[in-house]
């Protein structure tokens, strides 16, 4: 009797071991990637499905499939997100975010994947504004830790309200709260689009800048990984794909 309890006991066993080597491992390419999901069109939350959607995530999306990898998405403010790249709180993040050498500092960037430039808005009516010397003087509203928000504030004599969320700024440029708004062009377009009557873009870019990916210094794994994937999808016509399901109508 004890020793067919041995058997049974060892067949246990074996049996237990083998459903453990047949069980799948838990994802070791799973990386938490940060999004400011308040700048459609590149990103923002599906009000049905409490989703982040957009450019930058179906880009993402795309280069994760190629990659390997499990992606967890983490909403935040955007200059929130910038803080948490450079403590490496992220493993990456993807929200429209211009290549800059101050941000090089403390992070990496991927291979650029989309090329902007800051506009002026202002509104239906104003006609003292024409370009960026007409700024001087002028209270302008810009989204925190920006491009926009950096240019916004070397201009002489301008009174620069810099809000968590971009849309905030274009609501106060609405309600005669700021002069104009100084944002990327196509979320500044996108607003326009949605205000037609109340808001308007200045003829002119303002600056040329790339979006990449952040990545945390520290990954330099990753970051290869990113940009391996990205070539491929870029090759695939992904980005053309994208800009017309997200961009196309937006941008002028």
């Amino acid at each position: 009797m004890k020793n067919k309890m041995l058997v049974v006991v060892a067949l246990v066993a074996v049996f237990a071991m083998v459903l453990t080597a047949c069980a799948p491992a838990a994802s070791s390419s799973k990386i938490k990637v940060a999004s400011d999901a308040a700048y459609p069109p590149f990103e923002t939350v599906d009000e049905k499905t409490k989703e982040l959607v957009g450019f930058d995530i179906d880009l993402f999306n795309a280069i994760a499939k190629k990659a390997g990898l499990e992606v967890e998405y983490v909403n935040i403010g955007f200059d929130p997100l910038l803080a948490g790249m450079a403590q490496c709180q992220y493993d990456a993040a993807i929200s429209a975010i211009t290549i800059t050498d101050e941000r090089k500092q403390n992070m990496t960037f991927s291979d650029p994947y989309f090329q902007a430039g800051q506009a002026i808005t202002i509104a239906v009516g104003n006609d003292a504004i024409k370009s960026e010397a007409d700024l001087k003087g002028k209270t302008i509203g810009t989204q925190l830790g920006t491009t926009g928000d950096i240019l916004a504030k070397k201009i002489e004599g301008a009174t620069v309200k810099a809000y968590d969320s971009v849309d905030l700024a274009f609501q106060d440029l609405i309600n005669g709260q700021v002069e104009a708004v100084v944002a990327d062009n196509v979320p500044s377009e996108g607003f326009v689009g949605k205000n037609p009557d109340k808001i308007k873009v200045v003829a002119g870019l303002l600056t040329s800048e790339d979006y990449g990916i952040s990545v945390c210094k520290t990954k330099t794994d990753l970051l290869a990984k990113i940009n391996k994937a990205l070539a491929e999808v870029k090759a695939e016509g992904t980005i053309d794909k994208l800009n017309e399901k997200w961009i196309k109508g937006t941008a002028k």
